[in-house]
């Protein structure tokens, strides 16, 4: 049997990145603080202490696509930032489908707490967090 793989999940934004960890044995992800981005581009000291912190296997990031599938002009953007993540880092980096991400963590902290709980970081992080939850159920 494989060893259990520790994943770090990312929501890109220009703005804001959501994150999660993961793990790939019980299939489950936690929300961590989502981080502050600068027209895009993130807080690399940040993303190298979480690595430090978690000593994730893999890092996965959300990749936006249109509803038919092909993809938008955030979606290089994207990609670059998951390239970077590779360069700096040199883990592997695998890409999931975020299509209704946001809108699904939207609706669930909605139902939790209407509102009041719909804050960008929550948004971002729980989206990270079911990006990962794709994730897992394709892998399996």
């Amino acid at each position: 049997m494989a060893a259990s793989k520790t994943v770090l999940s990312f929501d890109y934004g220009t703005k804001s990145i959501g994150v999660a960890v993961g793990n790939d044995l019980t299939g489950s992800a936690s929300l961590l603080p989502a981080l502050k981005a600068q027209d895009g581009t993130p807080d690399w000291q940040q993303i190298a202490k979480l690595i430090a912190d978690w000593q994730p296997q893999l890092l996965l990031v959300g990749l936006p696509l249109n509803m038919d599938g092909s993809e938008q002009d955030f979606t290089s953007r994207t990609r670059k930032f998951a390239n970077r993540l590779h360069g700096r880092f040199g883990l592997p980096v695998a890409f999931h489908d975020e299509r209704l991400s946001t809108a699904d963590a939207r609706s669930r902290l909605f139902a939790e707490g209407g509102y009041r709980n719909l804050s960008k970081d929550k948004v971002d992080s729980l989206s990270a967090q079911i990006i990962f939850e794709g994730w897992y159920e394709q892998q399996s």
